[in-house]
Formats: C-alpha cells, sequence, structure tokens
C-alpha cells in the first residue's frame, strides 16, 4: 500500500507565521535534540576468581613458552564486578563501590615450553626449556595508567617449584627430552592502587630483550 505525504513548503509556512505574529520554531526532519545523548550498551564483567592472564613467549626460534596465571586475593574479588555504561566504568561488589585494590595482591603462574610457530608443521629442530635456559630470564612488574608504566615495588617470591611433566607415551619417557613447569606465586604490595591501573608482568633475556609480556587489567 503506498503512502502519500502532503507537505507546506517551507517559505509558505514562515510567512504565514510572521503574518500571524507568532514566534516560529522549526525542527528540521531527522535532527535528534542536542540533549539527548547516544545510548552506550550495558557491559558487566565478573571477577570472581581474580583476573586472569596468559600470552606465549621464546627465548630463541627453537624455544617457546606459554606463561598463564592469575591474580586474586582470598576475598576482594569475590562477587567484584565492572559495570561500562553511560555512566562511564565503575567497579561495584554488591551495591558497594570498589575504587582501589587490597593492601597485597597473590599473583600466580606457571611456565612450560610449547611448539614455536613455525614448529607445528614440522617440530625439527625445536629445543626445550631447561633450568639453564629459564635462569637467564628476569622478571619485572609494572603498574601501568594510561601508556605510564611504574616499578611495582617490594614484591616478594612466596613460592617456587620446578615440576617435571611425564609424557603421555610413558614407555617412551626414556628416550624423549625432558620437559618441565616452573610454579611462581608472588605478594605483591597494592594498597591505594586504583583498579583503573592494571599490572604488567615483563620477562627480558640477559641483553635486555622481552622474552614475554601481559598485562593483567580489570
Amino acid at each position: 500500500m503506498q503512502t502519500l505525504c502532503f507537505q507546506t513548503p517551507r517559505a509558505i509556512l514562515i510567512a504565514a507565521m510572521l503574518l500571524c505574529g507568532q514566534p516560529a520554531t522549526l525542527t528540521l526532519a531527522g535532527q535528534k535534540p542536542a540533549d539527548k545523548l547516544k545510548r552506550i550498551p550495558k557491559t558487566i564483567w565478573n571477577f570472581d576468581g581474580g583476573v586472569f592472564l596468559e600470552t606465549d613467549g621464546s627465548l630463541t626460534d627453537n624455544t617457546c613458552f606459554r606463561l598463564a596465571g592469575h591474580l586474586t586475593d582470598k576475598v576482594f574479588f569475590e562477587n567484584l564486578k565492572r559495570i561500562d555504561d553511560n555512566q562511564g566504568t565503575r567497579y561495584l561488589r554488591g551495591k558497594e563501590v570498589v575504587t582501589e585494590f587490597p593492601e597485597y595482591l597473590k599473583l600466580l603462574f606457571v611456565i612450560h615450553d610449547q611448539p614455536c610457530p613455525s614448529q607445528v608443521p614440522d617440530p625439527k629442530g625445536r629445543q626445550y626449556l631447561t633450568r639453564e635456559m629459564m635462569s637467564t630470564l628476569h622478571l619485572s612488574l609494572f603498574w601501568k595508567r594510561g601508556v605510564a608504566l611504574r616499578p611495582a615495588e617490594n614484591f616478594k617470591l612466596k613460592f617456587f617449584s620446578v615440576e617435571l611433566i611425564p609424557p603421555y607415551a610413558t614407555e617412551l619417557a626414556k628416550d624423549l627430552p625432558k620437559r618441565f613447569q616452573w610454579a611462581y606465586e608472588l605478594e605483591i604490595p597494592s594498597a591505594g592502587i586504583p583498579l583503573s591501573d592494571s599490572l604488567v608482568l615483563i620477562l627480558r633475556h640477559d641483553d635486555g630483550h622481552i622474552a614475554a609480556r601481559v598485562a593483567a587489567r580489570l
């Protein structure tokens, strides 16, 4: 069904309103009121269990690894949510507004080797992580705000272990290279740090080149 719309030319309309002595106010079709803001969809992030992080790194072209872990606390992250909407970003625990991290946080992570991207189709030449290789890496932690990094100071190593990873083919264990997994637990002072800051973990070679970098952000 076709609908026809009849419009009065704007010039005639304005002239008629002026003759009548009435103030004229025109709203052009398609124009939005200035005070009507575009609605931002509401997004909710749940941080039960902490903030998880994961990245891949490399020591050489033939030795690569996976780093995975999480930033946690016994009670702080329980029922903690981040809400993004028209009001901006805010962090809530129930109805309580939360703005800063607790006095201390725990960072737990593990490192184990994995094939480099070029070795996925052909593992020839792959070299597995060794204790000697890992001893050449240096860990740094930073708090990041915007693009600025500042050192996370006075963190402590609370736990460390190196475990042998058993092969799937146990009957071939004696003929296969040994694989290990390194586990770490760090205690990080975080009093007064706003939740909008992120924690950046960097592993560097002896020569200063970055082997891996990852951030835990809320």
